[in-house]
């Protein structure tokens, strides 16, 4: 959540900016919330001296006191409903966006910055779904639309993928995990996915569980309520996620590409907030040398600030070149959430050896089962060579 001290000594700076997700009515709204419940404070603690009385009280003095107590007993219910609001107003604001993240709300207003790769020239490009085994039929009778199956060569390009991922974030410094994918409501809220996100997450209703749709959820929950003594911490967590993929009737109903159900290797950072950026920065280098490594061609946008997540201050994505689409499409991403999530779940450090403040955090994508799709595409039925270590097949066939 934003820090509420902060937004009420500069209001005008939190409006300016979180105008651009388009919460300026939302930000106005909980600082009215944010007054009322601030002049409820006094009123309660002005009435509780009251009930304070030296010695045996008088008769005029009790009737006087039994009036106090009712009125404090109403006052005190209208300062836990104000709080409540102002409470339930501050947890709905989004992250502030940076001032270097270009305006606008969709992805067609992402600020392009730099490509890598030259995308092959292909006369009739084959689709992912025409050159890896994919089965879509079976699984849409196990499970419904928007599931699949990965078979045989597929499945071992699959497997390197992630495993030369993991290899390359754990050379850069990040301690691998295999991380729970069921969590508690508090971490979904202490991320920042609920409540915007709800309608995407598949939830177990009477275990109180949610399906998280990344690791992300579970690696900033690790140390949700600690004081941190050594910073940063790099974790890279590779999970099984689930997206319900709410709003996107219509959208990429062609192949693998938007699924339910997808693999990834996820890398998140806890650090010091004067070290983030610099973190940001080097979350994507990582990204890019995985592309790279494939020999995938891609590109780097920096996205428009009102298509952000509620948590994310800054998010870079990272666009491979799909073939048979002829575009660039989302292979990964990496986000700033600087101390939203860290302030929702309690994660704080010293300064200066005494004071607590609240630390950055970051997540960033390594892979995708989207970058086996570019891949196949691509190379249409061959492999880049650094995944052969790996157990990948020389060649991909059906």
């Amino acid at each position: 959540m934003i820090d509420a001290r902060a937004a009420r000594s500069a209001p005008d700076e939190f409006r300016r900016r979180l105008a651009r997700k388009g919460a300026a009515d939302a930000f106005d709204a909980w600082l009215a919330a944010d007054e009322r419940w601030r002049a409820q404070v006094p009123k309660v603690d002005e009435l509780r001296a009251k009930t304070k009385v030296k010695g045996k009280p008088t008769p005029e003095q009790l009737e006087e006191l039994r009036a106090v107590k009712e009125e404090l007993q109403r006052t005190e219910a209208e300062l836990a409903d104000a709080e409540a609001e102002r409470e339930r107003l501050l947890t709905a604001l989004p992250n502030p966006p940076d001032d270097s993240s270009p305006d606008g709300d969709s992805d067609e207003d992402a600020e392009e910055i730099r490509r890598w790769g030259e995308p092959p020239q292909l006369a009739e490009p084959k689709e992912h779904t025409e050159i890896g085994r994919f089965d879509m039929e079976r699984a849409a009778r196990v499970s419904g639309a928007r599931f699949g199956y990965m078979i045989g060569d597929t499945a071992l390009l699959a497997l390197a993928v992630y495993r030369y991922a993991i290899d390359t974030v754990t050379a850069e410094g990040f301690l691998p995990v295999l991380p729970p994918v069921l969590v508690r409501e508090e971490a979904m809220y202490g991320t920042g996915f609920f409540p915007t996100e709800r309608s995407n997450i598949y939830a177990l209703p009477e275990d109180e569980l949610y399906l998280t749709g990344t690791s992300e959820v579970a690696l900033a929950g690790l140390h949700a309520g600690e004081i941190l003594e050594s910073l940063p911490l790099r974790y890279a967590g590779y999970s099984t996620n689930f997206r319900r993929e709410a709003g996107a009737a219509g959208k990429d109903t062609r192949g693998m590409f938007r699924v339910h159900q997808f693999n990834k290797v996820e890398m998140f950072v806890y650090c010091d907030p004067s070290a983030s950026s610099d973190e940001h920065e080097r979350l994507l280098a990582v990204e890019e040398k995985i592309l790279q490594g494939l020999e995938l061609p891609y590109r780097v946008v920096n996205v428009a600030a009102g298509d952000l997540g509620a948590p994310a201050a800054k998010k870079y994505d990272c666009e491979g070149w799909f073939a048979f689409q002829e575009r660039y499409r989302e292979l990964t991403s990496t986000s700033n959430t600087t101390d939203f999530q860290a302030r929702r779940l309690g994660i704080r450090h010293r300064v200066d050896g005494k004071n607590l403040e609240p630390v950055h955090t970051l997540n960033g994508t390594a892979v995708t089962d989207r970058a086996v799709l570019a891949i196949l595409e691509s190379f249409q039925g061959g492999v880049p060579d650094v995944l052969r270590q790996y157990g990948a097949p020389a060649t991909v066939t059906r």
